[in-house]
């Protein structure tokens, strides 16, 4: 999440694609993967962009095209799962492969990849590209996360501390550099 965000956030909750376009707000959404999100839907679910994304473990290929940005990554209540109509998916939920599940359907999970410190494979490119995807595992709830469900946040260094505070969040924060690949 840019922390430039983070204001809105503790005003609004954490948005669907959908419902942030109607507020001004900093993206770190690329493109190609937008478009992607936008011709896809859950199954018996809404669309990919009307669901506020999360995912199980922000430190992932995502977060690595970011690193360098003003960026800070929201720590949010397991209670998400409870939220009416939240969907889980195996991987990353653009991905042509992509399995989406109930909540309660966890277990499907390949959580030992979802938290792998690293996903490359150089020597196997097929295991790469899979284990990216299932890196980017997430939590889909529509339209909306409400900000009472934050529990606090990580960021890269003490500036990034300090701005979060200016912005309003009294939550704890941890700064931990190395989950933003410094």
């Amino acid at each position: 999440m840019p922390i430039d965000n983070v204001a809105s956030v503790i005003q609004h909750g954490v948005l669907s694609y959908e419902m942030a376009a109607k507020l001004h707000h900093s993206s770190v959404a690329m493109r190609v993967i937008q478009d992607k999100r936008d011709q896809k839907s859950v199954p018996g679910g809404l669309r990919l962009h009307q669901y506020a994304n999360l995912y199980f473990h922000a430190r992932n290929p995502m977060l690595f095209k970011r690193r360098s940005e003003d960026v800070c990554v929201l720590r949010l209540s397991t209670g998400v799962f409870q939220i009416n109509g939240a969907v889980i998916s195996d991987q990353n939920a653009a991905s042509d492969y992509v399995r989406f599940l109930a909540p309660s359907q966890w277990r499907l999970l390949d959580f030992e990849d979802i938290f792998a410190r690293d996903w490359r494979h150089p020597d196997d490119l097929y295991r790469y590209y899979r284990h990216k995807s299932r890196k980017c595992a997430e939590v889909l709830v529509p339209r909306r996360v409400p900000a009472d469900m934050i529990v606090g946040a990580y960021v890269a260094d003490t500036g990034a501390r300090g701005r979060m505070v200016q912005s309003g969040f009294d939550l704890p924060i941890e700064v931990t550099p190395d989950f933003f690949f410094r």
